[in-house]
């Protein structure tokens, strides 16, 4: 049983995403299709000058992984492209504006190699490997592909590009696996931000996942995140906007047939000081092929 998982659908750059480190095999291509529903202060851009916002999104997203060999080490390749409908009011300087937006979200690509603790190896080599400790590194690169008006605050696009320099451990305990993740998102500048320039200082990230597995391949996991930072300047002006924000949930996933599988995931905010103070439900189908 190949214990692998992807993740579908972010927001804000806040992923909670257990096993983007797991040990595969090489050539493996992941399939998945998933729906999110979140329900609070859910934004593209978490620190933008915005109270008292509610909001409900629809998201569907398609997510495609490639395994394959890169220095005789395990690497991928993820892809993930979400739809999102979304509706509610928000408060601005007093005044309360209710819409809606329905469009592409950004795109987001991630890069990865598995640096110690897992072999690029084909699927004869992999039965008979089991994991330890696995080191990793990854870049994930959000493409602003994502519908966006110049003259609106709210947008489901964000109109400039995200980086984000990661590092991981995975630690496999017979049943268990543990993992800790922690990076920094980077952002290109925002020049059409209601004919202003808005910048946002670096965001840092960490996140840490426990799963238990059974032999029959479906496993139980809790999730927790941190994000920190990420201060926006809006024409040289500093805001308040600073975030300190942490996210916990869990996970479910079953298989139903062969390379096939269901996933359930629940998380809310634990603390949240400034925006994304939402919760969110998500179910995803993946297929696993050679």
């Amino acid at each position: 049983m190949i214990l692998f998982f992807i993740g579908i659908i972010t927001a804000s750059g806040q992923d909670l995403e257990p096993r983007v480190y797991a040990n595969v095999p090489v050539k493996l291509n992941v399939a998945a299709i998933g729906y999110a529903f979140m329900d609070g202060n859910v934004l593209t851009d978490p620190a933008l000058p915005i109270s008292d916002f509610t909001l409900q999104s629809h998201n569907i997203a398609a997510t495609y992984v490639r395994t394959f060999g890169l220095a005789k080490k395990l690497a991928r390749v993820q892809i993930a492209l979400p739809y999102t409908f979304m509706d509610g009011s928000v408060n601005v300087n007093g005044q309360n504006i209710t819409g809606s937006r329905t469009g592409f979200a950004d795109m987001k690509v991630r890069f990865g190699i598995n640096l110690l603790g897992s072999p690029a190896l084909d699927k004869l080599e992999f039965r008979s490997f089991q994991q330890k400790t696995i080191l990793g590194v990854s870049l994930v690169t959000s493409i602003p592909t994502g519908k966006y008006y110049a003259d609106k605050q709210v947008n489901i696009g964000t109109n400039r590009w995200g980086f984000k320099p990661e590092i991981g451990i995975s630690k496999r305990f017979s049943h268990f696996y543990a993992e800790v993740y922690t990076g920094v998102w980077f952002y290109t500048d925002n020049n059409d931000y209601l004919g202003k320039k808005m910048e946002q200082k670096p965001t840092g990230s960490l996140q840490a996942h426990a799963s238990y597995y059974f032999k029959n391949g479906m496993w139980l996991g809790v999730n927790t995140n941190w994000f920190f930072g990420g201060q926006t300047i809006i024409d040289d002006v500093a805001q308040a906007s600073e975030i300190d924000n942490w996210r916990v949930g869990g996970t479910f996933s079953t298989p139903i047939a062969k390379g096939q599988s269901i996933r359930f995931q629940y998380h809310v905010g634990a603390y949240t000081n400034n925006g994304l103070n939402y919760y969110a439900l998500t179910a995803a189908y993946q297929y696993s092929f050679f």
